[in-house]
């Protein structure tokens, strides 16, 4: 079953990344830009087949795709592209320009991409990421409204005999500990809290926020008790109990004086209804946001999980190959075989949203340094215009390629890491 959850994920990537290209490939020939190659992968070509101007194809190596279109940079201010220089980093600027006009043809002259508006360009490189964007909503959505996600419920788990501070770390009562709520009113394990001191409840966070709003209070708790409804009475005690964030998730170490009744909650399968998908989504594109922020700090802790046996951090960077492996543990739990179809579903689905936002970050060679490089050219052009200035033309963004190479440099460095350490020290979720 290891290999099978292997094979899925690679299935899903590979659609990502072709799902991906197909966004630079449609709104590049929307645009009457020539693109010679559409190409799902690296290395050796496995297969292609030329349809009109295109060569489509997939390379040994599913670490990624491309598109190539012509004139990508625009030529040099003498209007040449195949100008050498001494100089190293004017040799990548010339190197890059030649590339983009390599395949040039007759009648290529009016379907460059540096002579497309910028609006045009903009459209061009975003869509690539969009695509995955597109993908991972709709790949949560039928996981979250499809399937239902694992979260805790309203019904009992187990019954806390005392009151113990959650910041004391253990659950043996001591002689001197008062008597928890819960065990006090006589909840049972099974029960459903179908409502707390006259409102309604329908999912675990609103009934905590409940019980914690309410310290020192006498409260009525309608229990729904093997079918039958079943009154009970309870003074919420005051008790340091872990901090929640705005979405509801403990925050490690951090805890609060609130309101304590004294019970775990059961876990179970639950679907989410649009609005409270939104809401999920949202915070897992926040999450996302914040794991891309802090890469680099986590760094050093890669190099020791690597390099010197420290414990892999659950948060962790986690590459293709580290992925690939959680696909494959997922197939190894011993969960029924819907539930690890969703796991494997948000997995592909996470994957594509980490593409969206990595790709949107504001460097080259990543889609959002051509988009900013785009909406620089926008910008001055139309500044020059207000102030009646002559025309600054297509801003060259070949001359950043010295900056790509770096960038290109540490995320090469970066990759190698991840991939090192999802070797030899892995991510795991069993």
């Amino acid at each position: 079953m290891m290999i099978l959850g292997i094979v899925v994920f690679v299935i899903g990537l590979l659609v990502s990344i072709a799902w991906h290209e197909l966004g630079h490939l449609s709104t590049a020939k929307l645009f009457g830009i020539r693109v010679p190659q559409y190409m799902v992968g690296f290395g050796p070509t496995i297969w292609s087949r030329r349809k009109g101007d295109t060569e489509y194809g997939v390379k040994a190596v599913p670490l990624g795709g491309y598109i190539r279109m012509i004139g990508m940079f625009p030529p040099g201010a003498d209007g040449r592209v195949t100008a050498r220089s001494t100089s190293p980093w004017r040799s990548m600027i010339e190197d890059a320009r030649s590339a983009a006009f390599e395949e040039l043809q007759p009648g290529d002259e009016t379907r460059l991409f540096y002579t497309r508006a910028p609006w045009k360009r903009v459209i061009v490189m975003f869509a690539g990421p969009f695509m995955n964007l597109i993908l991972a909503v709709a790949l949560f959505l039928t996981v979250l409204m499809g399937f239902g996600i694992s979260q805790q419920t309203t019904t009992v788990s187990s019954v806390s005999q005392c009151v113990i501070a959650q910041s004391q770390n253990r659950d043996t009562c001591k002689k001197t500990d008062a008597a928890s709520p819960a065990a006090a009113a006589g909840l049972k394990a099974g029960d459903k809290i179908v409502s707390f001191n006259g409102v309604q409840t329908t999912s675990w966070n609103q009934l905590s926020d409940l019980i914690r709003s309410t310290p020192g209070k006498d409260v009525a708790i309608v229990v729904d008790r093997k079918g039958q409804d079943v009154t009970l009475h309870a003074k919420i005690a005051t008790n340091q109990v872990a901090k929640k964030d705005s979405s509801g998730q403990i925050v490690q170490g951090q805890y609060v004086t609130a309101g304590f009744l004294g019970f775990s909650a059961a876990t179970g399968i639950v679907r989410q209804d649009f609005g409270e998908s939104l809401t999920w989504m949202g915070d897992r594109v926040g999450e996302a946001v914040d794991s891309i922020v802090s890469l680099p700090g986590k760094i050093p802790a890669l190099w020791d999980a690597a390099f010197d046996g420290a414990p892999r951090q659950a948060d962790s960077p986690m590459g293709v190959v580290g992925a690939a492996r959680v696909g494959g543990e997922i197939f190894t739990l011993d969960i029924p075989p819907t539930e690890q179809l969703a796991m494997a579903l948000m997995l592909v689905a996470g994957f594509n949203l980490s593409l969206f936002l990595f790709n949107m970050l504001p460097l080259l060679p990543l889609d959002g340094g051509h988009i900013a490089g785009a909406l620089w050219e926008s910008l001055r052009r139309n500044l020059a215009k207000v102030l009646r200035r002559p025309d600054p033309g297509p801003f060259d963004v070949a001359k950043l390629m010295p900056v790509a190479y770096v960038v290109a440099g540490v995320f090469v460095c970066i990759t190698l890491l991840v991939l090192v350490a999802d070797v030899v020290n892995p991510v795991r979720i069993s």
